[in-house]
């Protein structure tokens, strides 16, 4: 039996200092690769990764510069265009003072009330 698994990020930027991405997306990217059923659910800190124009180039630790920054707006949609559901919670948007307008296309808007049901779809739930 194929099992459905909802990643549920809330930490935001996670190794995105070190790395070139979040490594739950990588993961999801990775897994959604070999086959899985999988979606992610982006609450608190982490709908900030739907937000479009982030741009980290140029950021540098004394005379160490990342030369590779992390573009998770890319990342989540090119997760979008291999047919994984992304899912953002309203509430969490509005709390930051985002509007729907400054998130890039594709994802699944969800109000905090239907985070159980959308739970209940899924037989593996990762908590990151």
């Amino acid at each position: 039996m194929n099992k459905k698994i909802l990643q549920v990020v809330e930490s935001a930027y996670r190794a995105t200092i070190e790395e070139q991405d979040d490594t739950v997306v990588w993961f999801t990217h990775a897994i959604r690769g070999g086959g899985a059923q999988t979606a992610v659910l982006l609450r608190g800190h982490a709908v900030n990764y739907g937000v479009k124009g982030q741009d980290a180039s140029g950021i540098a630790f004394g005379d160490r510069k990342q030369t590779q920054p992390p573009d998770l707006p890319g990342d989540l949609t090119r997760l979008i265009a291999k047919g994984v559901e992304v899912y953002v919670v309203e509430e969490d948007v509005e709390a930051r003072g985002l509007a729907p307008t400054d998130l890039i296309g594709g994802l699944i808007p969800i109000k905090k009330s239907v985070v159980p049901g959308l739970m209940a779809r899924f037989s593996l739930i990762w908590q990151w």
